[in-house]
């Protein structure tokens, strides 16, 4: 497992909890570290990716809206909505990673943590925020 794998899958959990029973980002991130073992730089990422996604959720909530035409955020299973978040928050805000690896990692989980059709929910509506990240000027590419 890569590092960069390892920060999303730690991200996701933190987030998904809090989103479950409210619990504390960095208690749960320390928790959850420990458990994998991360080194610092894996568990800084985390933080980075759970930090952006908490701050900027309403910005990323919004264009989640605008691409998933027939979803409501509330009727996406957790697991989905969680991991969609993340990559919209790496797609739209953190031009350092590349656009096919946020989609690609966001899938793999997806397929990991989800239903049988989680990747493909997935994958479909971060192609359609990915091309829109694409037309602005700071997009990053792979």
């Amino acid at each position: 497992m890569g590092r960069r794998h390892l920060a999303r899958e730690l991200a996701l959990k933190v987030l998904f909890e809090g989103e479950t029973d409210g619990a504390a980002p960095d208690r749960s991130l320390e928790y959850h570290a420990n458990e994998a073992r991360a080194d610092e730089e894996v568990t800084d990422f985390a933080r980075t990716l759970i930090g952006g996604v908490r701050e900027h959720r309403d910005t990323i909530d919004a264009r989640l809206r605008e691409a998933s035409q027939n979803w409501d955020l509330d009727q996406m299973a957790k697991v989905e909505r969680t991991l969609l978040r993340i990559a919209t928050f790496e797609l739209c805000y953190l031009p350092s990673v590349p656009i096919k690896a946020a989609i690609n990692e966001s899938i793999e989980l997806a397929k990991t943590f989800g239903g049988p059709d989680s990747g493909k929910f997935v994958n479909g509506i971060l192609g359609r925020i990915a091309s829109d990240a694409a037309d602005r000027p700071e997009a990053h590419q792979a």
